[in-house]
């Protein structure tokens, strides 16, 4: 498949979706955790899609595309505890969580899958 740009990639554009889902999920938040929860969670979702971006265009540089789709991958590790503290203290619901969840353990196999196949996105 030819790709024309990193929003053509499904992991983008699912990194994206959970991202949009997460900002209107917070707005419900309480305003305490508006410089701490809800800025941690949403600065961590976004920074998924932005690291995937980073690394379309490091792509001519295999180590760097990798090292970018790494830090992507970290990112979604901490949104996913993120969201698990949202869950644990209340601010989303369980099946929430379970959805967004899923979500990020999905963006987190494609992320490692385009490590393992690096050569399939390179620029070279």
């Amino acid at each position: 498949m030819k790709y024309n740009g990193y929003k053509d990639l499904k992991v983008f554009q699912l990194a994206y979706k959970l991202a949009m889902d997460i900002f209107e999920s917070t707005k419900s938040f309480p305003k305490e955790e508006k410089y701490s929860l809800v800025d941690q969670v949403r600065r961590s979702s976004r920074s998924v899609t932005t690291n995937i971006a980073e690394a379309w265009k490091k792509r001519l540089y295999p180590k760097m595309f990798v090292s970018k789709i790494i830090d992507a991958a970290g990112e979604a590790g901490e949104t996913e505890v993120w969201l698990e503290i949202s869950r644990d203290t209340g601010y989303i619901s369980s099946e929430k969580y379970d959805k967004l969840y899923a979500g990020y353990d999905e963006v987190s196999r494609m992320l490692y899958g385009m490590i393992e196949k690096k050569g399939k996105f390179s620029k070279q």
